[in-house]
Parts: C-alpha cells; structure tokens; sequence
C-alpha cells in the first residue's frame, strides 16, 4: 500500500466529505417493510374465492328484500360474510402486530471511525461511503466494505452465508478462493469473532448485501396457497351447479306457469300485467333461494376458524404461525429447503472427539485456558453456557468445562508473559505463561495439526498414526487441532514467534472440532421421508461439510453420485432447462447465496412442488419469502422472520414434522366439513327444486336454509376443526397441487347420503300432501326439523370420515361432538317454538320431538354398523 493511501485511510473522511457522501450514496438505513394497511388486510380477506359467490347471492337476495320489504334473509348473508372475514383480519392483524416487535434494529449501536484524522464513535445509521470504520472482536460490521488492515481477522457470517468462522486477510496469497465473498471483504450484520481490522465503507443501507437480501423479502409473493387453488375450483364448480339449477328452474317454471296463465287469460289492462309479474318474482325467488341454498355460507367461516384454531393450537407446538393459511399450507409441501446452520445443527461449535496423552491432563488443561482469548458466558433463558471469541477457541473451553475444570481459575493463576494471536498466514496461537502447575515456564501452541506436528518431536510413525487420524475427521468435515508444549527457561528470549520456530516441543494430541446436529434431527428428516417429503440442505459451507451433515442426518446415502449436488457457483451457471432437470434429484447445494436458493425454490414451483423453506439468517430471506411456507427460526435474524409464514420458537427442525402432520390433518378437517356441508347443500337443493312439484310453499324458507348453512355449520366447523392430528397421516404420501379437494370416496358418500336422504324428504313431502291441512305450517315445520335432525346425526359420522373408527373410541372426541350437538339441538328448539314467521314455524309436541329425534338416530347407528364391518374385514386380511 502507498504511503498516500495510509495517510487518506488514517485521516478518515472531512466533515464536507461526509455530507457529500450522505447526499450521493444515502444513509446507512434499510428500508422497513411495508405493512399493509388495516383496510387492506381486511379487503384482502374478500378475495377468498367462495366469499365472492356468497356477495353475488347476497346481491339477489338485497334485490328481492327491496321488492318484499323483508330483510331478515340478507342480514343472515351479510352477517356471515362479515364473520368470516373478521375472524380472519383479527387473527393475521394480532400475528402482524406481534411481527413487528422483530423489526427493531439497534441502528444507534455505537461504531468508531476515524474521521478528520481523528477517532470518533458514532451510531451505526450515520456511518457513510467512504467511512474508515476500525472493526474489533465482537462487533457487528455496519456496512459492506474493503479491508485496508486484518490481523488474525475471523468473521461470523452465519446470517449471510451459514458460515460461523471465515479467515479474512488483506494478503492476496492467503484468499480463499472458493469463498463466498472475497476474502479481503466484510459486510453489514456479520460479526467479529477474533483479531481485528481495518475498513473501508464500500456500500450503506439498502446497497449492502444485507440489504438486498432483505429488499428480496419484502416483494410480494403472488404464489397462491395449494388450499386457495382448491378452494377456487370448488367455488367455481359450486357457483356453476348453483347458478345453472336456478336459471333452468326460473326458466322451466316460469315458463310453465306463464304459458297456464297466458292460454286461459287475456292481457288487456296493468292488473293481469301484475299477475305476470308475481308469477316471474315468484320463480325469481325461488331460483335466487337454489343460489343461496347452492352457496355454501358457512364454509369461509368453518376453514377460518379451522385454521385460526390450529394457528393458537399449533403454538403450542413451538409453532408461532404468522399466516393463517400456512397452517394448512404445511400439510401439502413436498419438498423442505432447509439451512444447516442452527436448523439442522446446533449453532456451536463443539469438540467432537479428542486423541490426548492421558499423562499430561494438567497441561492440556492449562494449555487451553491460558492460550486462548475466548470467554464463557451463561445464557439464564437457556440455562447452558455459550462463548464470546473464536468458536473453535469457544468449543475447547466448553470442552475442559465439561471434564469439570474450571478455566478463569487455571487462567489466573498464570502469569501470561508473551502471547502470539493466530493468524491464517501462521496458522498456530502460541503463548508463554509462568505456570502456577508446575511452577515452570511453559509454552503452550495450538494450530493446525500439520503444522504444529512439524514443530514437535515425533518419530515418522507417530505422524503417520496422527495423519490417518486427521484424514479420517476431516472427510467427515470437521476441522482440527494440535496442540503441544515445552519447557522454556526464565532466562531464555520472550518471542513466541522465535520459540516455537526452535522446535523441540512434545505434542499432547489432537481434537476433531465441529458443529453438531441437533439430537431430534435424524428422526424428524426420516418422519419426513416417510410422509414422501424430499429434503434439500441449502448451505453456505464447503462441500465436505454439507454433504457429511447430510450423511448425519440420513438423508445422503452410498447411492447417491454428482448428480445430487451443486455448489452455488455451479447451480447459477446452469441454465433453467438444465437446472430443471435437476432440482428434483438434488439434495445439498453448498456455497449458496441468497439469490441461489431463491432460484431453487422457484424451480422447483415450476416443477409442480410445495416448496418449504427453512432458515435463521437474513442469507434465507428471500427464500422464505418466495416459498409456499417460510420457516424462520425463533433465534434467527429479524429480516428472515418477517419474510416467513411460520417461526419454529424451538429452533427444531422437529417442529416442521409436527407442523407437517398439523397440515394434513387439518385438511382432512376440513374435507370432512366440506362432506358434511355439501351433504346438506345437495340435500336442500334438491329438496327445493323437487319441493316446488308438490305445492305452492317452498319445503325450506331462505331464512331456514341460513339457519341449516351458517349458524349450524359455524359449530359443526368448531368441533371438525378440533378433531385431535393424527400420525397416521404422516405414512401418507402429499396430495398433489391438482388433485381436488373432493375425492372419488367424499363424493361417493355426499351423493349417496344425500339420495337416501332425499328419498326420505320428498316420501315425507308427499306424505303431508295427501293429509288434511296438506303443506300447512306445522307439517313444514316437522318436515324443517326433520332434515335438520337428519344433518345432526350425520356430524358423528362426518366427523370419522376418512377412517373406520367408531364415533366412540375416544372419549374427549366423542365430549366434543356431544357438547356441539347439544347446542345445534338447543338452537334447533328455540327456532321451532320462538321462530314464528321469521322462519315460518311452529311449536311441536313433546311426542313429536322423541319420534323425529329417535326416528332419524338410525344415519348414525347405520354408519357405526358399515364402519365395524369395515374394522372386521381389514383386520382379516391383515391376519
């Protein structure tokens, strides 16, 4: 370096030039996210595809309220629209709120520069182009720039690149060339974990990595959720059914009657012209009584309280969820995305295993506690020990607080007299210390294996036993160290540097450092193989360390070649019909950036796949972001929770597996709801289409059809939704984004109870024709409660559908079911004694009530009977 640049870098900037430089490049500020406002969150909720076919039956049904004067049959429409939405806004606007406490940034944490020659400290916010910005251990770098000076410079970039411990240096001959980032370069959110530096500010705010990374989280995702997608196709396909029955009915009655009207009576004056037009309202409102019977109102409500009931369920699960659907978004996901570092492994560097000389224990003890610059802390939330400094140094002293020795102790009770930091250019930490032990002067050294060896005496087939040793750690991707002493007399020179370089030393043996997997992991990845979920490790580390965290957790086998995995560099190079081809098969992508796992997760998309992506660092928030579900982690990094969907609080990869079997027995939930309500819509449908042959009155009121469709359904969907997840489901294989949220055995039941059920209804409806009163209001009123009592009984069954468990096999289920019941019962009696012309009934006796409520248990005592049948034959073919 020039003797100019030295004298440009120890001044620093001017006042003038910090100005111009704000002025020029901006602020060192990142832009916040842009919360939607109150009223957009809510309007958004009236996107949901069924809630826009419930406001164009709630558009009719205003019209014919206008013409009747009689409203009671929009409010109930309107009532339920306002529900659903509602419940859905209060619940994502409260998990906004809790959202936004993540958002603080410590953007007033002091930083020093030096400036007008000068060395000053100021907050983080005001640092600019051009800053000289002096870095120390333990801090946070405040933006991206160039190194003019590193001694012993190692830097934390887990929240960028996963990597807990990077070399930098300003010496050419020493950069990492398969590095992430340069090794001359630091940048903003990365820490300072050992040595110190010196930098130029190359880039501030939103111009940073960090910053871009994080401006990539905040763009709109416009992925729609596999239960929207599902959700559209069945309010489409119900909006069509609906509005086709209702237009042909309008069009076939009214026709009929008109054609009556006109052969027997001639137009002359405006009173057969009235005649007319109450024959058309008539039809009008019976067709617009098929639409609202057609739309199923209670079905928004009963798939927000499904999933707002699992979002405070699921919290207990160390499931924070943010974004209600992604509660059952996780039970469709085919392949997780997921971070290494603090997702799969613990975030600590720890000493995997060790080959001492068991004679020397005091040495080695002391060795560690006074040649090193690290410290322990205790974590009171956590109530176990983490470390500030080097985290190899940091897994030693965790080491030797393990085998019940105290290192502060050891460390004080030496007199240190010299001390050389480790540097990437010497590779070794030597220091001279007047050992309390032994009252002798020792030197301690640790460093890399090879070369602390070199400086001990060992005879060839000690180095060969060693070296095999080391090989076999570092194939499984894990660093090591060597550690040795001699004896130094007081007389003898001071410089570290020239003792060790004497040689002469007895080495004490080596230890194997790494970053271990969580204990739960191997389990949850094999749960999730099982379920048919591919899992891809997404990391920034080396190669030979992601692919042996992917042997440790089972997912990379003997079988697997090349083909399974990239680096970063490599995966940008391909183009998107190469990379096509291979995203399904890959399983580690090492030396990724945040741009390479956005690219994945998009590929993967277009492949048909329900992508989850998993992470901590701000590196994976574009990915979270752009995923059908981004789990961050409750210990990661603001910017990564604010793109996700859901923060696992536990830091658990076990918690996704759990968020998994949540999913899928939600949407089992919900299809059970969808079979119970549809049942009652192919029912009432066609109860008021065929009803219109037998009289003049509708069989069922609009005001009765909203009673059955909304404050009905709204408990049945409490107690569905409540139903207990099972882990049976996680021994199925995911649905497919195409598959219909009906199958072939839900339409099978809805259809077929449905006829039995209609068949009962219309012999009912033609029974009362034939008695005297014909269709008057209190044989309406038994032909009301009936179908109201046939849905009932058919909740139990509803609510084991999917399975061949009786209604009683678990008790708590069966309260639940009973306790629900009792209030649609309840309801249904007010209704019938207090409804009066509102819902056109009347008081029924005692004797009525037993016989239709005992008359129509036989729906339940029937499915019990199928479902033990069912239980026998698999359990003689299973025997």
């Amino acid at each position: 370096m020039s003797q100019n640049t030295n004298e440009s870098y120890l001044h620093g900037l001017s006042d003038q030039q910090v100005q111009e430089n704000r002025q020029k490049y901006g602020s060192n500020l990142l832009t916040p996210p842009k919360r939607p406002s109150m009223w957009k969150l809510y309007l958004e909720k009236f996107q949901d595809p069924v809630i826009r076919v419930l406001l164009v039956a709630a558009f009719f049904s205003l019209v014919i309220s206008i013409i009747e004067s009689e409203y009671a049959e929009t409010i109930g429409i309107f009532f339920a629209i306002f529900l659903a939405t509602g419940i859905g806004f209060y619940f994502e606007y409260d998990a906004n709120k809790k959202f936004d406490l993540l958002n603080a940034v410590g953007e007033e944490t002091p930083v020093t520069v030096i400036r007008n020659g000068k060395v000053h400290e100021i907050p983080k916010k005001d640092i600019v182009v051009g800053d000289i910005v002096i870095l120390n251990t333990g801090e946070e770098v405040p933006a991206d720039g160039v190194l003019l000076e590193a001694v012993s410079l190692q830097v934390n970039e887990s929240t960028l690149t996963g990597e807990l411990m990077v070399n930098k240096t300003t010496d050419p001959a020493h950069f990492d060339e398969e590095a992430t980032y340069p090794s001359n370069t630091v940048m903003r959110g990365t820490t300072i974990t050992d040595g110190h530096g010196i930098m130029k500010v190359e880039r501030v705010g939103d111009a940073t990595e960090i910053g871009k990374v994080a401006r990539q989280a905040t763009e709109q995702n416009l992925e729609e959720t596999p239960l929207n997608i599902q959700l559209s196709k069945l309010a489409s396909l119900i909006g069509k059914i609906g509005f086709t029955i209702a237009a042909l009915t309008f069009i076939i009655f009214t026709s009929k009657d008109l054609y009556h009207y006109l052969s027997v009576t001639e137009v002359n004056d405006w009173h057969q012209w009235l005649d007319i037009a109450r024959i058309v309202l008539k039809y009008f409102m019976m067709a617009v009584t098929l639409i609202v019977v057609a739309v199923p109102e209670g079905l928004p409500m009963s798939v927000t309280l499904s999933l707002a009931l699992n979002m405070r369920r699921m919290l207990k699960t160390n499931n924070l969820v943010r974004k209600m659907h992604a509660c059952e978004t996780m039970g469709a996901i085919t392949v997780i995305c997921t971070d290494k570092t603090g997702t799969l492994t613990q975030n600590q560097m720890q000493v995997y295993e060790s080959q001492l000389k068991d004679e020397d224990t005091d040495l080695i003890a002391e060795g560690i506690a006074v040649n090193s610059t690290a410290f322990l802390e205790e974590n009171p939330e956590e109530k176990k020990l983490s470390g500030v400094g080097n985290p190899t140094e940091v897994a030693l002293l965790l080491w030797l607080n393990g085998q019940g020795k105290d290192y502060i102790t050891l460390r004080d009770n030496a007199k240190i007299v010299n001390q050389l930091t480790f540097s990437t250019e010497r590779k070794y930490m030597a220091t001279l210390a007047d050992s309390s032990l032994k009252n002798k002067r020792i030197l301690y050294i640790k460093g890399a294996p090879e070369i602390v060896m070199g400086k001990c005496k060992l005879d060839n087939p000690q180095i060969a036993s060693y070296n095999e040793q080391l090989l076999a750690y570092q194939n499984k991707a894990m660093r090591t160290l060597g550690i040795a002493y001699r004896y130094v007399d007081p007389n003898e020179i001071t410089d570290c540097a020239e003792l060790v370089n004497q040689g002469g030393l007895n080495f004490l043996g080596i230890f194997a450092i790494s970053d271990p997997i969580r204990p739960d992991v191997p389990a949850a990845v094999a749960k999730c193989q099982s379920a048919g979920i591919g899992i891809k490790i997404v990391t920034g580390d080396t190669p030979g360390t992601a692919t042996e965290i992917a042997r440790q957790i089972g997912l990379w086998t003997p079988a697997d070649t090349e083909r399974n995995r990239i680096t970063g560099v490599e995966f940008a190079a391909l183009s998107d019909e190469e990379a096509l081809d291979r995203v399904l098969d890959l399983k580690v992508m090492s030396r990724a950036r945040p741009m390479d796992k956005q690219r994945l997760v998009q590929l993967l998309q277009k492949k048909g796949a329900v992508v989850a992506v998993t992470g901590d660092g701000t590196n994976d928030a574009p990915a979270l972001n752009h995923a059908q579900v981004g789990l961050s982690m409750g210990s990661g990094t603001s910017v990564a929770k604010e793109a996700s969907d859901i923060t696992l609080l536990d830091d658990s990869f076990h918690s996704i597996a759990t968020a998994v079997m949540w999913g899928r027995s939600l949407y089992k939930n919900i299809q059970r709801f969808i079979v119970f309500q549809l049942t009652i819509n192919v029912v009432a449908l066609c109860s008021v289409l065929l009803g219109a042959f037998f009289g003049t009155e509708l069989p069922l009121t609009v005001t009765q059809m909203l009673w059955v469709n909304l404050i009905m359904d709204t408990f049945a969907a409490m107690a569905l939704a409540s139903i207990a997840p099972s882990m049976d489901v996680m021994n199925e294989k995911p649905r497919r984004q195409s598959d219909f949220i009906i199958t072939p055995s839900m339409r099978t039941n809805i259809f077929g109870v449905g006829i039995g059920f209609l068949v009962i209804l219309m012999g009912l409806l033609a029974y009362f024709k034939g008695l005297p009163g014909g269709m008057d209001v209190h044989h309406l009123t038994i032909f009301f409660t009936i179908f109201v009592m046939l849905q009932f009984w058919n909740l139990f069954n509803a609510s084991v559908f999917g399975t061949n468990h009786s209604i009683f096999k678990d008790a708590s289920h069966a309260l639940g079911m009973l306790g629900v019941a009792l209030i649609i019962l309840v309801g249904q009696i007010l209704i019938v004694c207090f409804g009066g012309k509102v819902f056109r009934t009347e008081p029924l006796s005692l004797t009525e009530w037993g016989y239709i409520i005992g008359g129509t248990s036989f729906v339940l005592w029937i499915g019990e009977i199928i479902r033990a049948i069912k239980r026998k034959s698999n359990s003689t073919k299973n025997s």
